[in-house]
């Protein structure tokens, strides 16, 4: 259950399309494979198999979980380094605790979003703090990549800290979805977070039969990732579950409808995402996402010569039930 809810009754809705709009027809649906992260926490590869072209300006997705852990099970990273994006981790049920190399850190929860830019090189973890490696529990949440154009590739290190609650929320027109906008903007409701590369995220609850119709920047691509249940998108209502993603062509406006045939399912939660592409050559290894191999080599130099920065005296630690590592 997310963490961030609110009455959609009492919220601006969604303004209905115009008669120049047009709807942003369905160019593919995939459905991620399953594996593993970090230190061994499950994932679904969002963007696997979909052409690199259609996801500019993104380079990578996971959704984390969602997994009911049993105490002793949660796990998240260790110290790791990235160059040349921008790490986005939302945390939609359950805890991730985050430090950094150049002083950014918390704890991510109840719909919280951390956006970390790389930039020029940075260390970082990402774990499930003790009490929840302790204690089990819900974890669920996704990691977005953020590509970063040439000239910003070498940006300083930044650390947002965006709460739930600071999300914009709007309503659909039939009330029957809630909007909440964490990046970039849809009809005039911004969300809070600044990026270097023009994008807009959101993530929506759809009630059991409710349908989501929003405007959508005709000068961005388009994206719709199902974190739960089943529906349809698209103008003529291609079926779409759980973990599908499905790339939407051009056009003004994105609808996507909640399945209301099986009385016992709650809905559909989906993730908007779109930005308007780079269109400039990505060599992606590792933790780099760099313009050529050459600075891929170079990103690999910069950090074994220690030009990331350094982890932090008293730094966070991946933790195990009855002990540290």
């Amino acid at each position: 259950m997310p963490a961030i809810t609110a009455d959609t009754l009492t919220l601006a809705r969604v303004r209905a399309a115009g008669p120049q709009e047009t709807e942003r027809p369905v160019r593919s649906i995939t459905t991620g494979p399953r594996g593993y992260e970090g230190e061994g926490f499950p994932v679904v590869r969002a963007f696997a198999g979909v052409d690199a072209a259609a996801l500019d300006p993104f380079v990578h997705m996971d959704q984390m979980g969602e997994v009911d852990y049993e105490p002793g099970e949660p796990r998240g990273t260790d110290w790791h380094p990235h160059r040349g994006f921008e790490t986005v981790t939302y945390m939609i049920d359950g805890k991730f605790a985050h430090q950094d190399s150049h002083g950014g850190g918390g704890l991510i929860t109840d719909g919280a979003t951390q956006w970390m830019t790389a930039g020029s090189g940075i260390l970082h973890i990402e774990t499930p703090p003790a009490e929840l490696v302790e204690s089990g529990g819900v974890f669920h949440g996704i990691q977005l990549w953020v590509n970063l154009p040439k000239k910003d590739k070498f940006a300083a290190p930044r650390y947002q800290a965006i709460e739930g609650e600071d999300a914009a929320l709007l309503a659909s027109q039939d009330g029957g979805a809630l909007l909440r906008i964490i990046a970039g903007e849809i009809d005039g409701h911004r969300g809070p977070a600044a990026t270097h590369t023009p994008i807009t995220l959101a993530h929506s609850t759809i009630q059991r039969g409710a349908q989501l119709n929003i405007p959508w920047r005709r000068d961005f691509n388009a994206l719709v990732y199902v974190l739960s249940g089943s529906g349809a998108v698209g103008p003529v209502g291609h079926p779409i579950h759980h973990g599908q993603l499905a790339v939407l062509g051009p056009g003004d406006r994105i609808t996507v409808s909640a399945d209301q045939t099986h009385p016992s399912s709650p809905g559909m939660e989906v993730l908007l995402l779109g930005g308007r592409p780079i269109r400039e050559p990505v060599f992606h290894y590792g933790p780099f996402v760099m313009n050529s191999r050459a600075e891929l080599v170079q990103a690999v130099e910069d950090y074994q010569a220690g030009k990331f920065g350094h982890i932090p005296p008293n730094a966070l630690m991946p933790h195990r039930a009855g002990g540290t590592l």
